[in-house]
This record gives structure tokens, C-alpha cells and sequence, in this order.
């Protein structure tokens, strides 16, 4: 016996009734809203709660030199900020806002490691979505047409000479067919802002034991790392040894060094590097 028979009058229609309210749950909302235009005008993601505390604080002790969302003002515009764009949960961030920097103009802040991290959490959401708004408003992809500006045979000079890129990279290794693997404007990104290794600290206890893993915070003050096991262990750094090992510890050092010239030059190196 079918057992839609098995529930007789009204009780079949309300099995009915509340198979489709349960269906409508269950199947993702808006079907086919990939076809709308409407998703064009929903919000962005929520602010994490980190991120919420750091606007007010930054807004509070550094929006009147820096403009309130960071974009500078009487003082530099952080969104693009090397240091920023390279800051891990407020390691690069904090020695500068503890120290100050004299030269430039900016106090020192006896600020918390905790509140610094949550003014780095702010500043990295708003480069995120600086960064959404302008490739979101962009007219057309950054086309090789337009990047390529620079001689890829000085680009291949300096990458095997002054930028010592060739003591860590190969072109028919680790670079082989890299032009290929990636659309130019994230190739060219990825030369000033490479990312994707993390840097691993060893940190030698008072009794000479040592512990390392993959580093999960660093600052001057303090250190974390994840252990082998997945424990994540730390440290003050008045009380242990550091190493950092970074790979990208080299990058980092270029950054001061590179100009527009360099990196348009290496960029069209590495765009020769397609087969």
C-alpha cells in the first residue's frame, strides 16, 4: 500500500503542507541567484568582533593623524602600507605604535599587545575591502598589455645578480611555466607581496630544551607556536630564547630595496617564463 494512503482527509493534506514547508528550508534560498543582479547590492561580511573593538580604538587614538578607516590624512595613508600589508596579527604593528617614530611625527602609545592586535584586525579589514571595492569597480582585468612595462632582460639580470632571487628560485624549477599558473596583475602582486609560507620559531627554555613549530604569533614581547602535536605554546621572550626562521625573510628585506623600475622589469622576466 503506497503510504501517502495510509493518512487519510485533512491528516493528508497537512503531511502535504508541511513536507513543502520543510523542503522550502531545506533547498538554498534565492535558487538561481547567481543569474540576478540583486547580489550586486548585498552588504559585505560582518566585522569579526576584533576588528569592531580595533575601529574604536584606532578611531580613538590614531584616527586624527590617519583618517578614521586608516586612509591616511595629516599623516600617511596605512591601507597601503608596506609594513601593514605584511603585518601578522600585529607583530610588524606593534613595536612601531610602542615606539613611535620620532623622525615621522608620531608619538609612542602604551597601548596592550590585545588592543594592538584588534587595531591590526581593523586595518586588515579594511585593506580587504579597499580591495574588493577596487577590483569590484574595475572596468576591465589589468590586462598584459597594460603591465607590461619593464625589460624583462634587465629583469633577468637583476634576478640572477643584485635581487639574488636565483639562490632561492629557479626558472625551470620552483618557476617553471609561472606566467602560465597566474593572471598578470596576481603575478606582478605576488612579487612585491609573495605569502603562503609560514615562518617556524624555536625557542630554547632556561634548561635547554628546546621547542619549535610553526609560528602562530610573534611580537617582541611575546611568541607562539603550534607544536607537533597541534598544541599551540607560548612564551615570553624575557624568559626564552627566540629564532624565527622566516622564508620570506629575504622578500621582506627587498621591499626597501625595490623600485618601480625593478619590479616592472622583473615582472616582465617572469612573464616570459609561459612554456
Amino acid at each position: 500500500m503506497p503510504f501517502s494512503r495510509r493518512i487519510s482527509g485533512s491528516r493528508t493534506i497537512a503531511f502535504w503542507i508541511f513536507l513543502l514547508l520543510l523542503l522550502s528550508i531545506a533547498l538554498p534560498p534565492r535558487l538561481g541567484a547567481q543569474d540576478s543582479d540583486d547580489d550586486e547590492d548585498e552588504p559585505p561580511p560582518p566585522a569579526t568582533h576584533a576588528a569592531i573593538a580595533g575601529k574604536r580604538i584606532f578611531q580613538q587614538r590614531c584616527g586624527f593623524c590617519h583618517g578614521a578607516d586608516g586612509s591616511g590624512g595629516e599623516g600617511p595613508d596605512l591601507l597601503h602600507s608596506s609594513l601593514v600589508l605584511h603585518d601578522d596579527n600585529g607583530n610588524l604593528i606593534l613595536p612601531v605604535v610602542r615606539g613611535g617614530r620620532a623622525a615621522q611625527g608620531m608619538p609612542a602609545f602604551s597601548l596592550p599587545p590585545l588592543q594592538i592586535r584588534q587595531i591590526a584586525a581593523f586595518l586588515h579589514e579594511e585593506i580587504q575591502a579597499d580591495a574588493t571595492i577596487f577590483y569590484t569597480n574595475s572596468t576591465a582585468d589589468y590586462s598584459l598589455k597594460k603591465l607590461l612595462v619593464g625589460n624583462a632582460s634587465a629583469g633577468k639580470i637583476y634576478f640572477n645578480g643584485e635581487g639574488k632571487c636565483s639562490g632561492c628560485h629557479s626558472p625551470t624549477g620552483d618557476l617553471a611555466h609561472i606566467a602560465s599558473k597566474y593572471r598578470p596583475i596576481e603575478l606582478q602582486s605576488r612579487i612585491a607581496y609573495p605569502a603562503g609560507t609560514t615562518p617556524t620559531i624555536e625557542v630554547t627554555l632556561p634548561s635547554g630544551l628546546k621547542l619549535s613549530g610553526a609560528q602562530v604569533y610573534a611580537d617582541p614581547f611575546v611568541v607562539s607556536l603550534r607544536d607537533a602535536r597541534g598544541w599551540t605554546r607560548s612564551f615570553s621572550t624575557d624568559h626564552v630564547k627566540v629564532e624565527i626562521h622566516d622564508p620570506l625573510l629575504e622578500h621582506k628585506r627587498l621591499l626597501t630595496i625595490y623600485t618601480d623600475t625593478i619590479l616592472h622589469d622583473l615582472f616582465a622576466y617572469l612573464e616570459t617564463l609561459k612554456e
